[in-house]
């Protein structure tokens, strides 16, 4: 009896070892790499610029490895108040795509316009529909190097990296949110 509970035990003891290897597996799995982003990115805005490799390496650094994007067109204007609309396709690693549509209020020492392509790395989303929410963000704290730029928006443990590429003349500091819809609305709110 002895020997059968000390088997069962090591069996047991095997079974734990050889499942965390698989779980670790699965997690890379169920996020992109950095290759996979920069070109899926690059065939989104249809070039590749030192900017766009440095703004993803730095995202990839700071973060770790997403598990979804957002690739997508967004306008935007302020004179101290500003709005923002947007809308394009969520894809997950792990499968499941979903329309989004965004639209946002900022506040702050902001002005000009701007249209641009959007390409957002998603952290830590369970599902698509976590997705639909209002994300707060500070733009003034954004990383720009070569024509890219890159904010981060945080909720709830889901974080955003919004990569934009894009014509117009904006610049200030203003804080905000982004409520991310099903549905395409005027209302920023």
């Amino acid at each position: 009896m002895i020997d059968r509970r000390k088997h069962l035990q090591h069996l047991a003891a095997l079974a734990t070892a050889s499942a965390l290897p698989a779980v670790a597996a699965d997690d890379k799995g169920g996020t992109y790499d950095e290759d996979s982003i920069l070109k899926a990115a690059t065939d989104f805005f249809g070039q590749t610029t030192e900017g766009l490799a440095k703004v993803i390496e730095k995202a990839f650094k700071e973060q770790g490895r997403p598990n979804a994007y957002i690739k997508g067109e967004e306008a935007g204007a302020a004179i101290t108040v500003g709005l923002r609309y947007g809308d394009g396709e969520l894809l997950m690693k792990g499968g499941g795509a979903a329309k989004v549509y965004w639209a946002g209020p900022s506040i702050g020492f902001d002005l000009g316009a701007n249209a641009s392509k959007v390409f957002t790395l998603v952290y830590h989303l369970p599902n698509t529909a976590a997705i639909y929410q209002r994300f707060p963000g500070v733009d003034g704290s954004l990383y720009y190097v070569g024509g890219a730029g890159i904010n981060y928006q945080r909720l709830k443990g889901i974080t955003l990296a919004p990569i934009r590429l894009g014509v117009g003349l904006r610049a200030g500091a203003s804080v905000g949110y982004i409520h991310y819809r099903r549905e395409k609305s005027i209302n920023p709110f």
